[in-house]
């Protein structure tokens, strides 16, 4: 059984973006775009009980479509960064939403999240990066902020046990409440 998590896609656009902020970077290894994504909940290595009834319950999850916003970069590790990524503004949608896929997860048998929720996009692993060329990075484009767009539905993804940062298949999707008449791009379609 892959490694699952349940995920918010980032629209192409965003995900363009994001990827025109690569500079050379020693020990980086840039996500590519298409891999992009903000996870809600990762399940990790679940047996297929436990992952059918997560699929379950996260059909029956009922939220409202919202608009979401990515703003500021930052990385995980302070002296020893680990990874760069871009964050996404406060949304209390957001929070319910992750609050829902949460207990959907505890529903299903699993384990509780011990991790505290912080919605991010991670642009790049590193490794042996001097933290100094990491904060010249993150200084450049500290100002970066995305145009809002909304949150159309929610996805169950899988990744194949590595290092990290793709490649993701999409396992399921789930629409969220009032954004059925968007297509993918969240233009109206009527």
């Amino acid at each position: 059984m892959p490694r699952l998590f349940t995920a918010i896609e980032i629209p192409d656009e965003i995900g363009q973006e994001l990827h025109r902020l690569r500079m050379p970077l020693p020990g980086a290894r840039w996500i590519d775009p298409k891999n992009y994504h903000i996870t809600l909940r990762f399940a990790g290595d679940i047996g297929n009980v436990e992952a059918r009834e997560f699929i379950s319950n996260l059909a029956n999850i009922e939220i409202d479509g919202f608009e979401l916003r990515i703003s500021g970069l930052g990385a995980f590790g302070g002296d020893d960064p680990h990874a760069i990524w871009a964050g996404v503004e406060p949304q209390p949608q957001l929070e319910d939403l992750a609050r829902a896929h949460e207990k959907a997860a505890r529903n299903a048998g699993l384990a509780p999240e011990t991790r505290v929720f912080r919605p991010h996009v991670t642009l790049a692993r590193l490794r042996h990066s001097n933290a100094e060329a990491v904060a010249r990075f993150l200084t450049r484009y500290s100002g970066y902020r995305s145009e809002p767009f909304f949150v159309t539905r929610t996805l169950l993804m899988s990744s194949r046990p590595s290092v990290g940062g793709g490649p993701y298949g999409i396992e399921d999707r789930f629409p969220v409440r009032g954004m059925e008449f968007l297509s993918e791009d969240g233009e109206s379609t009527w």
